[in-house]
Parts: C-alpha cells; sequence; structure tokens
C-alpha cells in the first residue's frame, strides 16, 4: 500500500469514528469484510489454526490471526492501542435553559486541552439504550452528523485578559448552545432522541429511551494540509491513528505466527473499567486461546513469556514555538520516523529488551525510529504500555507517531509517520 492510499484511508477512518463505540465498530467492518470471525464473549469458542477472529466489548476491540506455529514455540505478536479521546459528554439529565437559550449540560472526559473547543461547529454522536414495542432493552449508535451546537467565546472586550490568562470554568464556560428558546418554551432532549432513533435508524418501534453514552466532536473533517502537503490535521489522531495503522498492518500481514490486536477504551481517563487495558478483557481473550490449543498448567504463562506487545500512542514533537518543553537530547520531529517512549519511572514499559526488538523491527524495514524522553523537571504522561505489561507480564515497547497539540480538538501529525510505523507493525505481524 502506498503512502497516499494509506493516508487516504485514515482520514476516512477518523471520520467515521467520531466516539469510542463508532471506532470499534468501522474496525470490525474492515475486519469482517476481509473474512474475520466475529466472536462472542457469552458463547464458546471453537478456534481453528489459520482462523481470523474478532471480539468486541462496547467500545473495545480485540482482533486476531492464529498462525500455523504452536502458541508454546512462537508466543504471539501484539499491539495495543486505544480507542477513546479527550472530548464533552452529555450529562444524564442534559438539557438546560439559560436566559433564553437551549443548552446542554456536560461532563470534561479526559485531559482535554479547553480553549480548542470554543467557537467549533459541534455534532453529537455516540450510544442509545431504549425500551422497543417487544418490552425489550436494545442499544444502538447514532451521529448526527450535522453542526448542531457550539461554545462561544466571550469577547475580548469583555475580558481584556483573555489573551494572557483565559481559565475555563468546566462547569459554566463550557455548556454548548443548541437553539434560542421562546418564553415559556419547554424542550425533552429524550424526545429529541426518539425522533432521531425513529428517523434516523430506523427503529421504529423506540418506546422509551433508557441511557445514553453521547459525546460532541468537531465536525471539521481531518485534512492532509500545509504548502508541501507534509501534515495530517484532524480531531482524535490520540489515538485513532494508531488504531487505523494497527487494523490495517494486520489485514496485510500474513502471519505465521499468532498475531493480536487490542484497542482498549477509556484510556484517557485511567484505564479501569471492563474495556480498558487496566480490566480483564486481554487476559481472558488470551487465556481463552491458549486453553483451546494447550491444557497444561503452564501453557498460558509460557505463551506470554514468549509473546511481545508494541504499545501504541501518540508521542510528543518538539513544537518550534515551545522547543524548551523538551529533552534537548531527545526532540522527535514530525516526519522523523516513529518514536520510542523511555521513561525511568515506567509511565512508559519500555526496556532494554523492547527497545531493541523494536529497533531490529524498524532497521529491517528501512523505517528510522525516534527516542522521547521527557524533561527530568516536567512530569510524564503514560500508556496502556505499563498497564498491560502489568496485567499479563508480557515485554512491552511503548512507541508511537510524533504529533503537535495532544489533546486539542484538532491535532496535528506528519504525513509519513504513520505510515512508517505501519509498515513496521505489518512486519512485525510478518515475523
Amino acid at each position: 500500500m502506498d503512502r497516499q492510499t494509506f493516508n487516504e484511508g485514515l482520514l476516512t477512518f477518523i471520520q467515521q469514528s467520531p466516539t469510542p463505540f463508532h471506532a470499534t465498530e468501522t474496525m470490525a467492518g474492515l475486519l469482517l469484510a476481509a473474512g474475520f470471525q466475529r466472536l462472542e464473549e457469552s458463547e464458546s469458542w471453537e478456534l481453528r489454526r489459520g482462523g481470523s477472529y474478532l471480539v468486541c466489548r462496547d467500545g473495545a476491540i480485540i482482533a486476531l490471526r492464529l498462525g500455523q506455529q504452536p502458541l508454546l514455540e512462537s508466543g504471539a505478536h501484539l499491539t495495543g492501542a486505544h480507542t477513546d479521546s479527550p472530548c464533552l459528554k452529555v450529562k444524564p439529565v442534559a438539557e438546560r435553559t439559560a436566559n433564553g437559550y437551549l443548552q446542554l449540560g456536560v461532563e470534561v472526559y479526559g485531559g482535554a486541552l479547553l480553549n480548542p473547543w470554543f467557537d467549533r461547529d459541534l455534532s453529537l454522536a455516540g450510544k442509545v439504550s431504549f425500551l422497543d414495542d417487544d418490552n425489550e432493552i436494545n442499544s444502538c449508535l447514532i451521529d448526527l452528523h450535522r453542526p448542531v451546537a457550539i461554545i462561544p467565546s466571550l469577547a475580548i472586550h469583555l475580558d481584556r485578559e483573555a489573551n494572557s490568562n483565559k481559565r475555563v470554568d468546566a462547569q459554566k464556560h463550557l455548556p454548548p448552545i443548541l437553539a434560542c428558546m421562546h418564553q415559556e418554551e419547554s424542550y425533552s432532549f429524550e424526545e429529541f432522541l426518539l425522533t432521531t432513533l425513529r428517523a434516523q435508524n430506523g427503529h421504529s418501534g423506540v418506546q422509551k429511551i433508557l441511557s445514553h453514552e453521547l459525546l460532541f466532536y468537531d465536525t471539521q473533517p481531518p485534512a492532509i494540509i500545509g504548502l508541501r502537503d507534509q501534515f495530517i490535521a484532524g480531531a482524535r489522531l490520540d489515538n485513532l491513528l494508531s488504531c487505523y495503522l494497527m487494523t490495517r498492518g494486520l489485514l496485510d500481514a500474513s502471519a505465521d505466527s499468532t498475531s493480536i490486536m487490542v484497542c482498549n477504551d477509556h484510556e484517557e481517563v485511567g484505564s479501569a473499567s471492563a474495556s480498558g487495558a487496566q480490566g480483564p478483557f486481554l487476559k481472558s481473550v488470551l487465556q481463552r486461546l491458549v486453553s483451546q490449543e494447550n491444557t497444561a498448567i503452564d501453557a498460558f504463562e509460557r505463551v506470554l513469556r514468549k509473546s511481545l506487545l508494541l504499545s501504541i500512542d501518540n508521542a510528543h514533537g518538539v513544537h518550534p514555538n515551545y522547543a524548551d518543553f523538551h529533552d534537548p537530547a531527545h526532540g522527535p520531529r514530525l516526519n522523523g520516523g516513529p518514536v520510542i517512549k523511555i521513561n525511568a519511572n515506567q509511565r512508559y514499559a519500555s526496556n532494554t529488551e523492547s527497545v531493541a526488538r523494536f529497533r531490529h523491527y524498524c532497521n529491517r524495514e528501512g523505517v528510522n525510529c525516534q527516542s522521547f524522553v521527557m524533561r527530568s523537571d516536567l512530569a510524564c504522561g503514560s500508556t496502556i504500555g505499563p498497564l498491560t505489561a502489568t496485567e499479563t507480564g508480557i515485554t512491552t515497547v511503548d512507541v508511537g507517531v510524533p504529533t503537535f497539540a495532544m489533546h486539542s480538538i484538532r491535532e496535528l501529525a506528519g504525513t509519513e509517520d504513520a505510515e512508517q510505523l505501519y509498515r513496521v507493525v505489518r512486519a512485525f505481524f510478518d515475523r
């Protein structure tokens, strides 16, 4: 796959994935179209060598290809990422009116950079659970697609210190505006959802909305930008970019060894959930996978010790206007190649062995790789890598694509890096 085709597919994937639920559904669609078989966790599994399978849990997905080699000989080649991004999430009791305007109450999900959310054309997407006319509980995904809300900034005339001392009160300043309200007019967000489900999703039998997980997102589509078309600008690059390159790598590899891709939810809020990296999802699938092949009491632990995980999450590129926030010797550059992330306090899971193995794959593919270490006087973020390594004991390396504006409503990456990391992942699954 050439770089242009890869990047076009990436942009399409991001546009189709405004929420973790949609990202999981979109990845599942790509895999199913390629012959993967969907598994249900509540059912018994009968897996065969050479088979391709996927299993979804809420906003998370695990896909795997079983190699011809026994797991006890080869171990598993795993890659991991996350489907969620910082955003604004609609509260359960959402509607509110103030000074004649309809607004929705929101919570901040994750460590969002809040100022860029102002003055953007926002839409809503997510998951809704409802009672149908057979008195059964069902769920479905919705996406309004069109701009329905905005969070206007306060004019500079009313806040002369806005450019030097901008403070965002999440409770007071972030509820988006959706409409003007007439005096004495009432509005039911539940009724709006009922109408939307009946019209957009074809659920004519919807009787009552029971719950929802709805997220606001920026409607501006992702794009290739720059004087020389060297940058990708878009929402949710952290971490849909990694999800896409992993999916493409798995689809395009012809693995003899067992290859597994896991995309967890809730990384941005700590990963402690049923579908998060600190939860049981991956370990449960691995245990079922090993038990299908070998019932020895120590088989599971032996397979884990022969496995390797590439934890793939975006890295901080050196911003030319803020270069002093980086260690001078560890400044990843956009379009300089994938980044190996290292931290002495185990905020990243990379160690000598895992770094060496990743560098070896990069060298074999002719891909340059960079290193990132946080400044010693600044706190370091983390990824699913240390959590997955803690839960499973699998040797892990944290890597990713360098980006700017991480956790903004619109982030920036290079047009070369994701495709290069895709090639390394494809080779990793192949060998």
